[in-house]
């Protein structure tokens, strides 16, 4: 008696939430059923499967790599060559590929007439880590594995990775670099103290400095310019004090002829 296929306790229906929905559920049983490591896992996404493999990739910093086969740049862009997202769209590569931390091999093909070949071209630009994408010539959508070139270079890619440190055990190593560089810096901080005492005490016996002014005597060529008093400035001083020197002269003359008329008078009178 045949066994009656296991019960599903929803019902998936085709829409992007679900298909995150399904990666996460496939990493969750490599890891809880396999044992297998965050570190040593690859993800690979094909076409609108690049969607849910980029999403992923880019909430986990210790994944290994990253294969994107002929990818898209979002869902609404595959339609209509737009300049910016909009929040209708749905698998945004786009926005999230360079927040994807690990390697990442991209591969298209030329002659893709159902993703065209500059989506690939934009996502591999975009990576924080990029690896020599694969750019098959005259490659369509759904025939690239029967390209000779693509088994040799994604075989090369996984070579490649697997001999490259873990993002887990390199970021270990880092942070004992960091840990490493803060003890030498303290061994060395005990000697520049006392240093600086020597310095401060040295300091407190030094008897200030007065204000040297050096007595220099300008020459004639060396006299800066704000001590000459330009030749037009002294002659039209004159003409000004020699313009209110005339009427004081003129005043002086009246009264002077008034005195004399007055003298005139009383020698008139007295005689």
């Amino acid at each position: 008696m045949d066994k009656e296929p296991p019960h599903l306790d929803y019902v998936s229906q085709p829409s992007e939430n679900n298909t995150y929905a399904d990666i996460e559920a496939a990493f969750k049983c490599l890891k809880e059923n396999y044992g297998a490591k965050e570190e040593d896992i690859i993800l690979y996404g094909q076409s609108v499967g690049s969607g849910p493999t980029v999403d992923l990739a880019a909430r986990l910093p210790r994944l290994r790599a990253v294969v994107l086969h002929s990818p898209i740049l979002s869902g609404l862009r595959v339609m209509y060559p737009v300049k910016r997202t909009y929040w209708f769209d749905i698998y945004k590569n786009i926005d999230k590929i360079p927040l994807v931390k690990c390697p990442v091999l991209v591969i298209h093909g030329t002659a893709d007439e159902v993703v065209d070949f500059s989506h690939g071209k934009q996502l591999w630009e975009l990576c924080q880590e990029k690896y020599d994408p694969l750019w098959l010539i005259g490659g369509n959508h759904c025939n690239l594995e029967a390209h000779p070139e693509y088994i040799r270079h994604l075989k090369k890619f996984i070579l490649t990775v697997e001999k490259s440190p873990s993002r887990r055990s390199s970021s270990r190593k880092s942070i004992d670099g960091v840990e490493h560089s803060r003890r030498s810096t303290e061994y060395f901080d005990a000697p520049r103290k006392s240093t600086d005492r020597r310095e401060k005490s040295r300091k407190s016996t030094d008897k200030p400095e007065k204000l040297r002014v050096p007595n220099h005597k300008y020459s004639n060529v060396e006299r800066p310019d704000k001590f000459r008093i330009p030749f037009d400035h002294v002659e039209r001083s004159r003409r000004s004090v020699e313009f209110y020197e005339k009427p004081r002269r003129s005043i002086d003359q009246q009264v002077e002829k008034g005195r004399k008329s007055v003298d005139c008078l009383d020698r008139f009178r007295s005689g």
